[in-house]
């Protein structure tokens, strides 16, 4: 009988140690690596962050579009978008969605009918305005269509690298390309030049925005010009662009291959 209870007692003591190993948090933040940089609020808790953390995190939500309207870089986050910007890093993940995209053009069944179609947005999408934007602030500040238009009326931008590589590319297997930007019907002319300088050629169309886009959400002006191309007979399998109002809302491609921009939000 008591060498029963002696069981019994052993068989307790065992579970409770094993409970407890069981139940125990598997990730844990030791005291003395809570920063005092920011804090993050969990119910009645603080957890401080250094900016480094938090604009990882930021630069996520904006890209993975979970941040929704967004207006200016964090203050916290300016020497960090600068830097990604400035860096290998954001030409490294350019090449990466360029590569990610040529792969799937490969897989397209391209016909003779000549109606198959990638469209491109123009701006951080084949141009990049890095040089504009080093002078103000890298998206710290609101934006401004003075400075913007004598920027763009350069037409100085140089190519994306990895998009004007994509680009050619695209060419060489058959799709016909259709430039869709936000900019307006009266810059063409300086987009067409700009879009020269920086290598391309022998685009199928070009489509700015006309008198009765304007003020239209870019989501909506652009779902509408595409439609307007489906209509056409064109079957669109691939758009590129950096921000999700190129490639969101209605007569949406087949795939779509957002590029990294964590300067400005457009919708």
């Amino acid at each position: 009988m008591q060498s029963h209870r002696f069981i019994v007692v052993l068989l307790l003591l065992l579970l409770t140690t094993f409970s407890d190993a069981l139940f125990r948090p598997v990730i844990r933040i030791s005291p003395e690596k809570i920063s005092s940089a920011a804090p993050w609020s969990f119910g009645s808790r603080k957890l401080r962050r250094d900016d480094g953390l938090y604009c990882e995190s930021w630069k996520f939500s904006v890209e993975s579009n979970d941040a929704g309207k967004w207006s200016t870089v964090p203050k916290r986050c300016e020497e960090f978008v600068k830097d990604y910007m400035t860096g290998y890093r954001y030409l490294y993940d350019s090449k990466v969605v360029a590569e990610d995209s040529l792969a799937f053009a490969k897989t397209v069944n391209i016909s003779d009918d000549g109606m198959d179609a990638w469209v491109f947005d123009i701006d951080e999408t084949l141009l990049s305005n890095l040089h504009y934007y080093a002078v103000h602030g890298y998206g710290s500040e609101a934006y401004n269509e003075t400075t913007w238009d004598e920027w763009a009326e350069l037409a100085e931008a140089p190519a994306l690298p990895a998009s004007l590589s994509l680009y050619k590319k695209i060419k060489q297997l058959g799709f016909k390309v259709f430039l869709l930007t936000g900019r307006s019907e009266s810059s063409r002319n300086i987009t067409v030049k700009n879009l020269l300088y920086a290598g391309y050629r022998k685009w199928e169309r070009l489509i700015l925005r006309g008198h009765s886009d304007q003020g239209k959400l870019a989501i909506v002006y652009k779902s509408e010009k595409r439609q307007e191309l489906e209509a056409q007979g064109y079957r669109i399998h691939g758009s590129s662009g950096d921000q999700w109002s190129d490639l969101l809302g209605h007569a949406i491609a087949r795939r779509s291959f957002k590029l990294p921009n964590p300067m400005y939000y457009i919708a």
